[in-house]
């Protein structure tokens, strides 16, 4: 029962953030300036005559990409969601503009000395989803901010934390965005594994609530950061371009990840297994939160975003997973990495500021 029911609501989530596109929407310059008037209502976007006038050409082009994409046959659709009129160009720089470094050097003392905790695990379940186990927050909304670092270190931390403790905690990617600024550049970018090291050194990470987002870096809250409300003992990187080791990893808890994110197909993904064309400049961080396999047999990851719960799968990417090349689809398996949790978490101070 309780699954019918989420299933359903999932099902109405994803009916009201996509628009409906027809083939008849499509027909004629008029038809696609009233297809694009009802978008702006149904994303509750305004827009000036002059703007509007130059964000119809995209538009039209997006919807056009759209409709033909979806007649395709392939196993994941496309929408017209809350990016509808942002050119390819646009999108990367404002959503997927963030160029994850490749590991140079390794930090940290697990990486340096190359441990892999889950290196002879053996015993992997044929499903995971941690949202079912009760260890992923709600999707966050990153903004016309580059830190999608952050909210994919703050996924994980979440994650082993409510493993190791049975207790949820939604964690300030704020607090990265500013006070993390030794090598990550908040709005414009950053490496989870090097905010692993951060609130590792600086004992431990605050609350969303006490310390919460607003899409741009500010000065460090140095009162708010002293408040602590988990800490992590390290983090550790998954052997690279190994999918086998990622499963073993992510069948434990979940793990940040990057991707290449720009691609037509990934800006406007609605629901499906996500098997579009895509490289493997990483410029996106996100979080494996489980895997499976779809009824066709056809394995993937699901995937935790931050740019709201409009796109996607309420949030959510289901990307195919197991394929032949030894990056994984969009490069997922080339940076992944997971914190360490022992120590217990410190008591929790309410501030008053």
């Amino acid at each position: 029962m309780g699954r019918a029911f989420l299933f359903a609501a999932f099902l109405v989530a994803v009916a009201f953030s996509s628009l409906p596109l027809v083939g008849d929407d499509i027909a004629s310059e008029e038809k696609l300036l009233d297809l694009y008037e009802r978008w702006q209502s149904h994303h509750g976007v305004s827009r000036s005559v002059d703007e509007k006038r130059i964000r119809f050409d995209v538009f039209k082009e997006n919807a056009n990409y759209v409709f033909a994409s979806n007649k395709k046959g392939k196993p994941y659709k496309l929408s017209l969601n809350k990016f509808g009129d942002m050119a390819r160009e646009e999108f990367k720089r404002t959503y997927a503009g963030t160029r994850i470094r490749r590991r140079s050097t390794l930090r940290g003392s697990a990486s340096l000395k190359g441990y892999f905790l889950y290196k002879n695990v053996t015993d992997v379940t044929p499903t995971v989803d941690w949202r079912q186990k009760g260890a992923v927050t709600a999707i966050k909304d990153q903004g016309k901010c580059g830190s999608c670092w952050a909210f994919s270190t703050v996924v994980s931390v979440e994650g082993i934390n409510q493993i190791r403790t049975n207790e949820l905690i939604s964690l300030s990617e704020q607090q990265l965005v500013d006070c993390d600024t030794n090598t990550n550049k908040g709005c414009d970018g950053g490496m989870m594994d090097d905010a692993f090291d951060f609130i590792e050194r600086n004992g431990g990470i605050t609350t969303e609530e006490n310390y919460p987002y607003v899409a741009r870096q500010e000065q460090c809250k140095v009162k708010r950061e002293r408040s602590p409300a988990v800490v992590i003992d390290g983090y550790e990187d998954v052997p690279v371009n190994d999918e086998d080791a990622l499963l073993r990893a992510v069948a434990n808890q979940p793990v940040s990840v990057a991707i290449e994110a720009i691609g037509q197909d990934f800006q406007f993904y609605s629901e499906g297994v996500f098997t579009g064309s895509c490289g493997t400049e990483l410029d996106h961080g996100v979080a494996i939160v489980g895997y499976g396999t779809s009824k066709d047999g056809m394995k993937y990851w699901i995937v935790k975003n931050s740019w709201g719960p409009e796109w996607g799968e309420e949030g959510y990417v289901r990307m195919q997973r197991g394929i032949s090349a030894s990056e994984g689809l969009c490069g997922i398996a080339m940076e992944a990495s997971y914190p360490l949790k022992t120590s217990p978490n410190p008591v929790q101070k309410k501030l008053h500021l």
